[in-house]
């Protein structure tokens, strides 16, 4: 499941804001703030937060998954053009 810390990297890997992570999703800003500050979000939003991040080719990687453990966020693969 979706982490705080995963979610503020993938927004970094895309260079979007929480404003532009919430009219993307239809979440509210606040509501991303506070997840992403350690506070709680329904299962259906952070499916959606998920699914809304791997549709811009972000993957996520739980523990163990890397070679040096630990979770973590990385494109798909290839160069990438963020003015989308």
């Amino acid at each position: 499941m979706l982490t705080p810390s995963q979610c503020r990297a993938a927004r970094a890997l895309l260079d979007w804001t929480q404003s532009e992570l919430a009219k993307r999703t239809s979440i509210s800003a606040v509501s991303i703030r506070a997840f992403e500050k350690g506070g709680d979000m329904r299962e259906s939003n952070l499916r959606l937060l998920t699914l809304t991040f791997e549709a811009a080719d972000v993957i996520f990687e739980n523990e163990g998954e890397m070679i040096s453990g630990g979770v973590g966020v990385r494109f798909r693969g290839g160069p990438r053009d963020l003015s989308q």
